[in-house]
C-alpha cells in the first residue's frame, strides 16, 4: 500500500507520482485531494488527485518542489512507500451539463484541472481549456488535456509559447470576441479556474463583470484535512468555511482573496527556516529527517 509505482519528471521541479492505493482509487472523484506524510515526524501536505485508475488501484499526484517536504517528495524513488496517504478528502466537483465551460489551469493548478476537465467533457459540455505558466518549460499535461478540449489555448508570461500574458487576459479576449461574434467558441456558461491565488482572483475579476459563475479551488494552509484544526479556514460570502470539508471548491466571486493571501503568508518564515536547516543537514552529510 502507498508504494510509488511510477515516478516521472514533468517539468523543472515538478514530479508526477503514481501511487498504489486501491481504496482511494476506487472512491476518488474529480476535485478531491489526499494528505500525505513522507517521514514519521514530517508535516502533512495536501495534494490534489490528478488522476486515478480503479483497475490498477492507483492514484496520480503531482507535486512542485518548493520547501522541505516537497523536496523529500521529489527525492523519493519508484518502489518506495509514502508513509501516509489519507483520502479522498474534500467535496467532489460539481459536474453537470452547463453548456460551454472554460477550464483554466495556471502553473501546478493545471494538474487538478485535468480530472475536472475529463468529467466536464464526459458530461456533454463544450470545453475550452486555457493553461498557463511562467514559461514554456513549466507547462505540464498539454497533450493529455487537448484530448478532452474542443478549444485549447496556451499562455506564457514570457511569450515562449502561445499567448504572451496571463490566462485572465486570454479569457477576457475570448469573452470579448464571443460578445462581438468574431469567435466560434461562444460565451462561457461556467468558468473553472485553479492555480495561484492571484491568478484565480484575476480570473474572477474578469468574469464578475460579465456575470459568469466561476468556481475556484482554494489552496489554503491545511493540516488534518478533516475540519478539526481550522487552519484552512477561508471567508466565502462573509462566512467562515473550511477548505478541507466545505471545499476545496467555492464560488470565486464570494471568496475573500485578500484574506486568503494574507493567511498563506503566515508561516513563510518558518518554512524558510525549515528548508535552510534541511539544506544544512544534507550539506554536512548528516541527515536527520526522521528525528
Amino acid at each position: 500500500m502507498n508504494v510509488i509505482i511510477k515516478k516521472e519528471d514533468l517539468a523543472e521541479k515538478i514530479v508526477k507520482l503514481v501511487i498504489y492505493n486501491p481504496q482511494i482509487a476506487l472512491n476518488a472523484r474529480a476535485g478531491q485531494f489526499v494528505i500525505i506524510r513522507v517521514v514519521p515526524t514530517g508535516e502533512r501536505i495536501p495534494l490534489t488527485i490528478a488522476d486515478s485508475d480503479k483497475k490498477a488501484g492507483s492514484i496520480t499526484l503531482i507535486s512542485m518542489t518548493i520547501g522541505k517536504t516537497t523536496t523529500l517528495v521529489e527525492n523519493m524513488r519508484e518502489g518506495e512507500k509514502v508513509i501516509d496517504v489519507l483520502g479522498p478528502l474534500g467535496k467532489c466537483s460539481e459536474i453537470e451539463k452547463f453548456g460551454h465551460v472554460v477550464c483554466i489551469g495556471g502553473g501546478l493548478g493545471i494538474a487538478p484541472v485535468f480530472p475536472i476537465l475529463k468529467e466536464i467533457k464526459n458530461a456533454g459540455n463544450t470545453v475550452t481549456t486555457i493553461i498557463g505558466a511562467r514559461n514554456e518549460k513549466l507547462l505540464i499535461l498539454e497533450d493529455e488535456m487537448k484530448v478532452y478540449s474542443d478549444n485549447f489555448f496556451v499562455c506564457t508570461d514570457d511569450g515562449s509559447k502561445g499567448f504572451k500574458g496571463f490566462v485572465s487576459a486570454k479569457l477576457k479576449e475570448l469573452i470579448m470576441s464571443s460578445r462581438d461574434k468574431s469567435s466560434s467558441t461562444g460565451m462561457p456558461d461556467r468558468v473553472i479556474a485553479i492555480g495561484p491565488t492571484l491568478m484565480m482572483k484575476s480570473v474572477c475579476d474578469v468574469t464578475r463583470d460579465f456575470g459568469i459563475k466561476t468556481t475556484v479551488s482554494l489552496n489554503s494552509v491545511m493540516i488534518d484535512g478533516t475540519g478539526m484544526c481550522g487552519a484552512c479556514r477561508v471567508e466565502v460570502g462573509g462566512d467562515t468555511k473550511f477548505a478541507c470539508v466545505d471545499g476545496p471548491e467555492f464560488d470565486g466571486h464570494l471568496v475573500n482573496f485578500d484574506l486568503l493571501l494574507a493567511r498563506q503568508n503566515y508561516f513563510c518564515e518558518e518554512e524558510q527556516l525549515s528548508m535552510e536547516e534541511y539544506k544544512k543537514e544534507n550539506h554536512t552529510g548528516s541527515c536527520k529527517l526522521d528525528l
